[in-house]
């Protein structure tokens, strides 16, 4: 059972290592680069990810009961006041999170 449980976080550490380093790469390997690309993409791809996941997220939102709903709408409004008062999109996306997952937790059930 032990070695089980050490298999199991030994995989997820290894994953989690090999996700953080091909995100991480790039950036690494580009950071002196002068090519408009690498700019361009630096500042627009982020925001439209996040853009692209919030209506992926928002796709179930018509069978949902309004409770529900309002705790999605919380959660976004949350996420995107405290990104334009702090300019931390670590600190909006993990409160905004945090929220919704409280909300879905305690006030939804």
């Amino acid at each position: 059972m032990v070695s089980d449980s050490l298999y199991l976080l030994a995989a997820i550490g290894i994953m989690a290592l090999a996700t953080i380093a091909t995100r991480a790469l790039p950036f690494v390997l580009l950071r002196d680069s002068q090519h408009p690309l690498v700019f361009y993409l630096g500042r627009y791809l982020p925001p439209a990810v996040m853009a692209l996941l919030v209506i992926y997220s928002l796709r179930h939102l018509p069978g949902l009961a309004w409770l529900e709903i309002g705790a999605y709408m919380l959660a976004i409004a949350l996420t995107a006041g405290l990104h334009v008062w702090r300019r931390n999109a670590l600190l909006s996306i993990a409160t905004g999170t945090g929220v919704f997952m409280l909300l879905q937790q305690t006030v939804l059930l």
